[in-house]
């Protein structure tokens, strides 16, 4: 069995909820890896933190247990995140199958400005960040009291509901599709073509794509190709610090031009280009 996301319809429901709540809200497949978040952009606070290496570790590490602990106790769970801030992630199930996680974050939620720059200080002591451009976004972030919050978790909760209940996440019993979506998340980073994924698969090239076309839209170089600039575009985001050689290498692009190349074709504009105008872009913009 393999989960099937409706990413068009997943991204206008999450645009809903943030704009009843002004949350930020991000689908995770079953592995907690993230597949779409409304808006794109994290939180300005929650930006500087994961800027540098140890805080966007820190950041995975903490959604990857609280995924887990949602998943063991069946339903919502809200938690203080490792930074301080208060979060809550809710489990998705087709029948009795974990398919996804629903996530809302970096909720600033707290009696004042000086409490939690005091708390979220303590917690990112050893982060190695910049502490003044951390508290200067700790005291432009909104306040968001608790009542709030768990008010927020309740609407996460329907809406996860309503995502299964619309077949927006189903599952595919498929062998095939199951073995092939395994094998490109694994090794989508490496150097790979037609033949060989469908010699793995012990399949025809004719196959091999008519399978791509039903699983994922689009060709099987197209899909590769789709998930390397994702890649790219969560570590552009997410590692500042992080040259733009390293980020080719870790998404599978050898030749540092090529990435270059294929990124600028794909999302309309360079590596670097992107970069800034992520993190210059207004919060509350798509």
């Amino acid at each position: 069995m393999i989960a099937i996301f409706d990413q068009d319809k997943l991204r206008r429901l999450l645009k809903d909820f943030y704009e009843i709540t002004h949350i930020r809200i991000t689908v995770f497949d079953e592995n907690q890896i993230e597949l779409i978040s409304y808006p794109e952009r994290v939180a300005p606070y929650c930006g500087v933190i994961r800027g540098s290496s140890q805080g966007y570790d820190a950041c995975m590490a903490c959604d990857r247990e609280a995924c887990r602990t949602a998943a063991k106790k069946h339903r919502t769970h809200i938690y203080c995140c490792h930074a301080g801030m208060t979060e809550a992630v809710t489990p998705l199930y087709v029948g009795d199958v974990l398919v996804g996680y629903l996530l809302m974050g970096h909720v600033f939620s707290f009696q004042s400005y000086e409490e939690g720059w005091a708390v979220v200080a303590q917690r990112c002591r050893n982060l190695r960040l910049n502490t003044e451009k951390l508290r200067d976004a700790i005291f432009q972030a909104p306040l968001i009291e608790e009542t709030y919050v768990r008010s927020a978790a309740q609407i996460l909760h329907a809406v996860a509901s309503y995502l299964i209940m619309e077949h927006m996440a189903a599952l595919k019993e498929d062998l095939l599709a199951v073995r092939l979506d395994a094998y490109l998340s694994a090794h989508y980073t490496e150097k790979l073509n037609a033949v060989g994924i469908s010699d793995y698969l012990g399949i025809g090239k004719t196959q091999l794509y008519e399978l791509s076309g039903q699983l994922y839209g689009c060709g099987i170089a197209e899909r590769i190709r789709t998930m390397r600039m994702e890649k790219a575009k969560v570590l552009l985001a997410g590692r500042e610090d992080m040259p733009l050689s390293a980020i080719a290498e870790q998404c599978g692009f050898q030749d540092y031009n090529y990435f270059i190349t294929v990124f600028s074709r794909v999302v309309g504009m360079s590596p670097a280009s992107w970069r800034k105008h992520h993190n210059e872009m207004p919060e509350q913009e798509e």
